[in-house]
């Protein structure tokens, strides 16, 4: 619910745009996305400072039934990809400055330091969720602790935005049944093809899911949902989620694995959604619905499935040009320009 602040933020935000030489409105999305940033940061002169990328790996015990189109292996050597450069997000980095680190959650390896590495791994991967929990509650609990403290130290650090990320063959099925849980949605309109599965794939997946919802009674809060049927990847963006509130940092959300950590952290935490900016609808079936389902409007609809912080990093230019033109363009009375007629 907004404080008197925030309104009062809302319309001073409101009335400085329609001052600026341009038509009421005239910006469409742009608009509510500087006004959004002004409430958040509580400021009439809001600014982003060193907007940092953290994308979360693990890997799923889930993966052995065939629920990916690739290879459980595939985790371990994209985040190699990450940390020798190579990779979309890293590209995407250096072409829209902003920092990356990759966080090992849980990878099935063990990955040499490296200065963009975080070590944060509970366990190489998480049990298939077929057959027993996904985790344990202390691991979930700790899960959701790292995300949170890491979290704090990129606010220490100075930064005010960041952008979620994630890697994990496999995590698309998890994603699909933490939504069947959150909404109540058939399972079947939860599931998508994820990484390129042909429809014999997406039928195994849909299988896979239906045994694991089978296996236990369907959990109705986030740590019970994380236990039976998340990834350490997944748990720990839901408190990096958590921990962007509690510092009052903009939170970049990606695709679909994000924004279901998102979903269960605003069920912690309402003010969660206040934060996010829904960067883009992917490709994925559940991702539509559940942007839905949560009220979000997504900035772009590329089509994307890749992850790994991609979509969060191509909004980045647009939350960088709203505040830009929010501040640095003319009022009509400071250009001598007309304004409409009355």
């Amino acid at each position: 619910m907004s404080t008197v602040l925030d309104d009062s933020i809302a319309i001073a935000a409101r009335r400085r745009l329609d001052t600026l030489t341009k038509p009421h409105g005239a910006l469409g999305r742009l608009e509510e996305l500087a006004i959004q940033v002004c409430i958040l940061q509580k400021t009439l002169a809001p600014r982003i400072t060193r907007p940092t990328a953290l994308v979360f790996a693990a890997d799923h015990g889930i993966a052995k039934a065939g629920v990916s189109a690739y290879p459980r292996a595939v985790t371990t050597q994209m985040v190699r990809n990450y940390l020798a450069g190579g990779a979309a997000i890293n590209v995407l980095a250096r072409e829209l400055a902003f920092e990356l680190s990759v966080v090992d959650a849980g990878v099935d390896a063990d990955l040499a330091p490296h200065p963009r590495l975080i070590n944060a791994k509970i366990r190489r991967g998480t049990r298939d969720f077929r057959m027993q929990s996904a985790m344990n509650s202390a691991e979930c609990e700790e899960c959701l602790a790292a995300g949170a403290s890491l979290v704090t130290r990129l606010a220490i650090s100075g930064s005010n935005t960041v952008l979620l990320g994630d890697m994990g063959i496999g995590n698309t099925a998890a994603s699909a049944l933490l939504m069947h849980c959150l909404t109540g949605r058939p399972l079947d309109a939860c599931i998508g093809r994820g990484t390129g599965l042909d429809d014999a794939g997406l039928a195994r997946k849909l299988a896979a899911l239906e045994m694991a919802r089978a296996r236990c009674n369907l959990p109705r809060v986030p740590h019970a949902m994380l236990v039976e049927y998340g990834g350490y990847e997944i748990a720990m963006l839901t408190g990096a989620a958590l921990g962007a509130v509690t510092h009052r940092m903009l939170i970049l959300v990606d695709g679909f694995a994000v924004t279901v950590a998102v979903a269960l952290a605003a069920r912690l935490d309402p003010a969660v959604i206040e934060h996010c900016v829904f960067s883009h609808r992917s490709a994925e079936q559940g991702h539509r619905a559940l942007l839905n389902d949560l009220g979000a409007q997504p900035l772009l609809d590329l089509g994307l499935r890749l992850g790994e912080g991609s979509g969060a990093a191509l909004a980045l230019p647009l939350l960088r040009a709203a505040i830009a033109l929010y501040a640095d363009m003319a009022t009509f009375e400071g250009a001598g320009v007309s304004q409409r007629s009355a």
